[in-house]
This record gives structure tokens, C-alpha cells and sequence, in this order.
């Protein structure tokens, strides 16, 4: 861990090679990951043991993002936790799937006539970001190819879940856990509105233990979860921030575009671009 100072204050940041986030240290637990993987592939296993973890560390996620891959009864999940949009995943997750591959025909000859059994694979992203997505949304690696054709030659598929408050109900009751980071998160954000990071961070920790929610993981974890909330959620924030401004320069560009056709009055050009009549007076000005 590393100290920084914040307006005065001593704050716990993790170190910058240590790539770890709350919701991979959570469902590195075996049980926690097996019923998370029952909930996104409506199975019932019952047993943790049968499930082997695959996660490939410091593989292909070099920022501070999280992967998780677990392999049962021959079947290969790819989890990926997220607060940003990444329509490169299906070409992240062909590098990753390829890599997980290798340890299942390491020892076999590929050029033989003997078929080499594989996992099934399947790629799923838990969104829970600021910008506005729906319940289910599916990113191919075919919408990344320059010529689009009606049945491609390699294609991957990954789900996204938003897992933000109101989406997905089903999976959540299904995974308790997964909701309580969901509440967690919320939490967050929430008091991060009012208050710096490391405030927030502290009082989101110490309200769930209280409330029981991921309580046993948070008081056995506090000090780094702690740490990794403010990294992660610091962040999240000036990605929102960046993502305010950019839509605020796309209304003023609105705006610019309508004055100059002079066909509409300031109080239309208000309506229609989003912003205050106020500011777009003083864009008027400013021409």
C-alpha cells in the first residue's frame, strides 16, 4: 500500500502494480464464484470443489481492471467486471480464451488426427457504470471486422449485465452476493456527492458492516477494500466528469450550428440543445 495526502489528509491507495478490485478479491472465494456462476448459467452445482479457478494473473488486464474465469463440468466462464463501456472486449476476450485454450492441448500434438476436446466457453461483463445501459447487451467481434458478413468465420459473443439498481432482478436474488456489492457500490456513490473519496469510501465500509450486507467480507477485509474502493471509485468519477463535459461541448456545438442557420429563436435553440437560455446568450455574444 501507498499514503498519499488529500487536502491535508493521509489516504491509503494501493500500490500501482497491484491490480486487484473489490469485486475479483470477493468472488475469488470458491463458494461466492461457483454461485455466481449457477446464477449467470441457471445451473445448480452444490459442490465448490468441482469448480477450478483459471484466472490468468496479469494476462491481458494490465490497468487496474479485474478478470475472473473458472472452469466446471467442462464448461469455460470469462467474467469481467466493469464501470466503463469496452465494445473491445470480444477482441480482449479472444486473446484471453486463446491463452485459458493452450493448458487444454499443451500436452496433446495439434497435428494429429486425434480431436482435442475444449471447454465450452462463455464471455459475460458486469457493468455497473454511471452511463445508462440495458439489462442485457451483447458485444460481437464481428461488428469490429472492416468487411461485415452475414455468417463469420470467427465470432465471439460477450454479455453485458448491467447490474446497477433495477436491472437484472432475477440474477441478484439468485446471487446475494452480487447484490450486496451492488448496494455497496451504491453506497459510494452516493455519499461521494457530499463528501471526498476517502470519506465516502470509509462510511460506505462501515454502514454495510453495520447492515449486514458483505459484513463477514469487509470487516476480514476492511483495510484493503478500503484501499481499492477509493482507487476505484476516484477514477469512476473523473470518467464521469470527462463524460459531463464532452456532452456539455456537444450542446454548444448544437447550439453554435443553429444560431449560425438563424432560423430559430434563442428560446428554441435552448429547448432543442439542452442548455440554459442564459448560455446560449452568451454564446450568441461570443459568434
Amino acid at each position: 500500500m501507498e499514503k498519499e495526502q488529500i487536502n491535508g489528509s493521509d489516504i491509503l491507495r494501493p500500490n500501482k502494480k497491484y491490480k486487484d478490485t473489490v469485486f475479483r478479491m470477493l468472488f475469488s472465494d470458491k463458494k461466492e464464484l461457483l454461485t455466481l456462476y449457477n446464477a449467470v448459467n441457471e445451473t445448480n452445482y452444490d459442490n465448490p470443489d468441482e469448480l477450478e479457478i483459471t484466472t490468468l494473473e496479469n494476462a491481458i488486464y494490465m490497468t487496474v481492471k479485474n478478470d475472473l474465469s473458472c472452469v466446471i463440468d467442462m464448461r469455460l466462464n470469462i467474467f469481467e467486471h466493469q464501470s466503463s463501456i469496452n465494445p473491445n472486449m470480444p477482441l480482449r476476450d479472444l486473446d484471453y480464451v486463446s491463452r485459458s485454450f493452450r493448458r487444454f492441448y499443451d500436452r496433446h500434438d495439434i497435428y494429429s488426427e486425434r480431436l482435442i476436446k475444449l471447454p465450452n466457453p462463455k464471455f459475460v461483463v458486469f457493468y455497473n457504470g454511471v452511463r445508462e445501459q440495458p439489462e442485457r447487451r451483447e458485444f460481437k467481434l464481428s461488428d469490429a471486422y472492416t468487411h461485415q458478413e452475414e455468417t463469420p468465420c470467427l465470432e465471439l459473443i460477450v454479455l453485458q449485465l448491467n447490474i446497477n439498481p433495477g436491472y437484472n432482478d432475477e440474477l441478484m436474488q439468485k446471487c446475494p452476493t452480487l447484490k450486496e456489492y451492488m448496494l455497496f457500490v451504491e453506497r459510494i456513490r452516493t455519499y461521494r456527492q457530499d463528501t471526498d473519496i476517502n470519506t465516502a469510501v470509509n462510511r460506505a465500509v462501515d454502514e454495510c458492516i453495520k447492515e449486514n450486507i458483505l459484513s463477514d467480507f469487509l470487516r476480514k477485509n476492511k483495510r484493503e477494500v478500503i484501499a481499492m474502493g477509493i482507487d476505484e471509485y476516484d477514477a469512476e468519477l473523473h470518467e464521469k466528469t470527462l463524460l459531463e463535459i464532452g456532452r456539455e461541448q456537444g450542446a454548444q456545438q448544437t447550439a453554435v450550428r443553429m444560431l449560425k442557420a438563424g432560423k430559430l429563436s434563442m428560446e428554441e435553440i435552448s429547448i432543442y440543445s439542452g442548455l440554459s437560455l442564459e448560455q446560449v446568450l452568451q454564446l450568441k455574444d461570443d459568434l
